[in-house]
């Protein structure tokens, strides 16, 4: 059986419970390229990779999320894996603090010091499909650890109890 490299990206609340399928490097440009582009508040996407393990009950064993700045043209990626645990993009120290990127509208905030230019968000991502969902190796990580706030909103649309 051959494998599944293709990406599900969710960034709009039609793609929460049918995800855009990227399987192309291109694919992920036109991704990046709306998400600079798109409207307010859908400048980030999460991100399986169809090629990674899924436990017994279907659930990925991995997260992957990409927000962009259309100011700046920059952006940021925030990825847990079992094998690295959570780590985030290494940018410039001291460049922003507060970074914070919004997935269908839900604010979605990625570690300080986390943004880095936006050609080196494409390449980490078309790595991140071409690998099969191993961590890229074109950028420098830098482990983060998350915070336990409760969920307020679920960006995926299930009720109370699913």
């Amino acid at each position: 059986m051959a494998t599944d490299y293709r990406l599900e990206a969710r960034y709009r609340r039609a793609d929460m419970q049918n995800p855009l399928l990227l399987s192309t490097s291109d694919d992920v440009d036109r991704l990046i390229d709306a998400l600079l582009t798109g409207p307010d508040l859908h400048d980030a996407a999460n991100i399986l990779s169809r090629a990674r393990y899924r436990t017994s009950l279907g659930f990925p064993d991995h997260e992957l999320y990409v927000g962009v700045s259309r100011d700046a043209h920059v952006g940021a990626l925030a990825l847990t894996t079992p094998e690295a645990g959570p780590i985030a993009s290494a940018g410039s120290p001291g460049f922003r603090s507060g970074v914070a990127y919004h997935v269908a509208g839900h604010w979605t905030e990625f570690p300080d010091d986390s943004e880095i230019p936006i050609t080196l968000v494409r390449e980490a991502l078309k790595e991140f499909m071409h690998s099969g969902g191993n961590v890229p190796t074109c950028i420098e990580w830098k482990p983060f650890e998350i915070a336990d706030e409760g969920i307020e909103d679920d960006p995926w649309g299930a009720s109370p109890g699913q």
